[in-house]
């Protein structure tokens, strides 16, 4: 897919030494199409590095996206210089009175606190509420996934006895979804997390379903009867070494912290990790943007029609 992205951002050069195409604004202003219109809502500390991760994955179509990054006024980033975020990011304000063909809300390194007690977490509701009347389809990533499980369906979240932390087998439940269509029987995601939700809690809200699932790492990826709303518990966006760069930082501070599970040769940290999860983390964003946004979404996006959300 070419993504429309400002010249000078700095996932740029990394995404075109990986031979991904990227197009540059003047480029496409010459394009008689319309192009899909695509917010990320970054929640993640080390923005630079997840715009690089997400675009990478959003880059893997013929359709043309336009990507709009936004991020919470309610919160100042420590990790993320403010001349980026100056430069490349805006505000819910700013795009309050707009419509996107698909928003994409990420995870969040916050999921140890209670929901109510995140800084910005009144400015995530007023997000997350707009999404159902002017945002066609949403896909909400890890921390992002339990957050909006939360608010739209009262779902809570619970601790784990130790971090989900590694590379685990998944299963197909709903083998009809669009989302999983094209994918193996046996597939693999990175989680990295502290918390979850629970299956009887999921099975039990009206209009949610489970389509895929791990026997050790819980429910992955849930959708809502619109077909619209997807909530997927795992990281596919991770490159090769975050999982390794987790690990290591966690050392570092005295964390208790286990190898990521089938991530090292030999679970050994001192060997180069395994890289099995690329393909179906490529065909799950291309799914979503293909079968579930351009597929379905109405030309004129002041015709999106609201989900409405069954509690």
């Amino acid at each position: 897919m070419p993504i429309n992205i400002p010249d000078n951002l700095p996932a740029v050069p990394e995404l075109r030494k990986e031979n991904i195409f990227v197009m540059t604004d003047e480029t496409a202003a010459h394009q008689d199409i319309r192009p899909l219109r695509i917010a990320i809502l970054n929640l993640m500390p080390k923005k630079i590095q997840t715009e690089t991760q997400l675009l990478r994955l959003l880059s893997n179509t013929p359709i043309q996206v336009d990507i709009e990054f936004l991020q919470t006024a309610s919160h100042v980033s420590k990790n993320t210089p403010v001349k980026h975020l100056n430069k490349f990011y805006t505000v819910f304000e700013d795009v309050k009175d707009k419509r996107f063909d698909g928003l994409i809300i990420t995870g969040a390194p916050v999921e140890q606190l209670e929901f109510e007690q995140v800084d910005y977490w009144q400015e995530l509701c007023d997000i997350m509420d707009w999404s159902l009347t002017h945002v066609f389809s949403t896909f909400h990533i890890c921390w992002g996934a339990q957050a909006a499980l939360y608010h739209h369906f009262g779902i809570q979240k619970y601790p784990l006895p130790k971090k989900m932390f590694g590379i685990f087998p998944h299963k197909i439940e709903k083998p009809m979804s669009t989302i999983v269509r094209g994918f193996d029987e046996t597939f693999y995601v990175p989680h990295s997390r502290h918390t979850c939700q629970r299956r009887e809690d999921i099975e039990k809200a009206k209009g949610l379903e489970i389509i895929t699932s791990s026997d050790m790492a819980g429910v992955h990826i849930i959708g809502d009867i619109s077909g619209r709303l997807f909530f997927v518990t795992g990281h596919s966006e991770y490159d090769r070494f975050t999982l390794r760069e987790e690990y290591f930082r966690d050392v570092e501070k005295g964390l208790p912290i286990s190898v990521p599970y089938g991530y090292f040769p030999y679970d050994d940290p001192g060997q180069p990790p395994h890289f099995n999860w690329r393909c179906h983390a490529n065909l799950m964003f291309s799914n979503w943007l293909n079968y579930c946004v351009y597929q379905e979404t109405p030309y004129d996006l002041e015709n999106i029609t609201p989900i409405n959300i069954e509690r």
